[in-house]
């Protein structure tokens, strides 16, 4: 059976630049920042003093504010840029197509913010003060349980949990529903509201976070001088349809999804496989997906978390995968302007790397100054490129060993 094509035709956002995803852009073409000095918690109690925040966003402008309460600040950046997408896709889901509309949005983490609050009430005032929303507060698929039922789509309903591929996972796993038959139109991407008082204890004690006191230049993927990643949250949705089913419609195409990898490092909890063997693997496979050659790609987004393992074993599986090419392909990070936004991130970084192809702008990677000898690829330092981009590869890579990269190309 011949594999259907399948193409964005909506996009929607909320992020620490922006409550949407053509704002997000804008600021991050123009190389401004979104992370901050963590207001949220006393800076004093973590070593980490700075964070990318979705400080304008405000639930009630996408849902009654009784339905809000009733889900974890993840649930709430889902449904709003699921909403803000399937009105950028101009696209009506009623009785007679909702079958074939599927959701599946992936989250690392879930609900910790709610966990935390709870646990705190069952300590304080026993088990019978512990709210009966807690469990489907938390759990990491009600991002995609609320979207569905937010906007009826009855088809695929799933979630992705690989720390953070999630985002990245979900839409190549989307992608894959719509490919082969499965659903006509798949409303995907990740959402993670990790910044809570846990999150960061955690990732302070296994010394993964920047340290550095100046929100501007904390995050500096592939720089000498990076010291770890800064943590974000928000959401990132897209969505996906056959191309039989966008053309049906007269949809506005964004780009075409023709290539998914995803591969296990099976070697670590936390750290990547030596010299990036997994990321490797799963860059070829999403090659070969898409039925194409190394050349063909010009831009590569990045997992880029500006930490040390990390930026240096991603530049290598990008040389032992592109060879000479790597040298003349763009790569960049754009985590150095959004933070790490977790299970969120490889969504965000989608949308992106859509947004390139069609506005034919690379991102740029901010803050890099001091080149480091192992990391000595093109990351478009400090200013965007303008220039034709006809294919983008987006790499996501997660604790655990997951490993995901996909192809977006410029729909014809």
């Amino acid at each position: 059976m011949e594999k259907r094509r399948v193409v964005v035709t909506g996009i929607g956002a909320v992020t620490p630049l922006a409550n949407d995803a053509n704002k997000t852009w804008e600021r991050l073409i123009n190389g401004e920042s979104g992370i901050d000095t963590l207001s949220k918690y006393e800076e004093a109690q973590f070593p980490t003093t700075v964070a990318a925040e979705a400080k304008e966003f405000d639930p009630s402008k996408f849902m009654d504010p009784r339905d809000a309460r009733k889900m974890d600040r993840f649930t709430q950046f889902a449904v709003a840029s699921a909403l803000m997408a399937v009105k950028d896709a101009n696209l009506t889901i009623d009785d007679e197509n909702s079958h074939r509309v599927g959701v599946w949005i992936g989250s690392g983490i879930g609900g910790m913010e709610t966990f935390t609050q709870q646990f705190r009430n069952f300590e304080k005032r026993g088990h019978k003060r512990v709210s009966p929303f807690f469990v489907p507060m938390m759990i990491p698929d009600m991002a995609t349980g609320q979207v569905s039922i937010t906007l009826g789509a009855r088809g695929v309903n799933s979630c992705t949990v690989t720390a953070c591929a999630s985002g990245a996972n979900s839409i190549g796993d989307a992608f894959k529903v719509i490919q082969r038959g499965d659903a006509d139109v798949m409303v995907t991407g990740g959402a993670e509201a990790p910044i809570t008082e846990m999150a960061l204890a955690g990732f302070s004690s296994a010394k993964a976070m920047s340290t550095n006191h100046d929100p501007k230049t904390a995050s500096r993927p592939f720089d000498k001088n990076r010291d770890g990643f800064v943590m974000g949250e928000g959401a990132g949705i897209l969505i996906l349809e056959s191309l039989e089913s966008a053309q049906a419609r007269g949809a506005h195409i964004y780009a075409e999804i023709c290539g998914y990898g995803a591969t296990g490092d099976a070697y670590h909890i936390t750290a990547p496989a030596p010299e990036g063997e997994g990321a490797t693997r799963a860059m070829k496979e999403a090659l070969k997906d898409a039925n194409m050659n190394p050349e063909d790609i010009q831009y590569i987004n990045a997992h880029g978390t500006s930490t040390e393992y990390n930026d240096k074993y991603e530049t290598a599986a990008a040389k032992a995968v592109f060879g000479e090419h790597a040298y003349k392909l763009a790569m960049s990070s754009t985590k150095s302007m959004t933070g790490h936004l977790l299970g969120a991130a490889g969504a965000v970084e989608a949308i992106f790397s859509v947004k390139a192809i069609q506005e034919g702008v690379i991102p740029p990677t901010m803050n890099y100054e001091t080149p480091d000898p192992e990391c000595d690829l093109d990351y478009v330092p400090n200013k965007a490129r303008h220039q034709e981009v006809n294919a983008v590869m987006s790499t996501s890579l997660g604790f655990g060993g997951h490993n995901v990269a996909l192809v977006f190309k410029k729909y014809q």
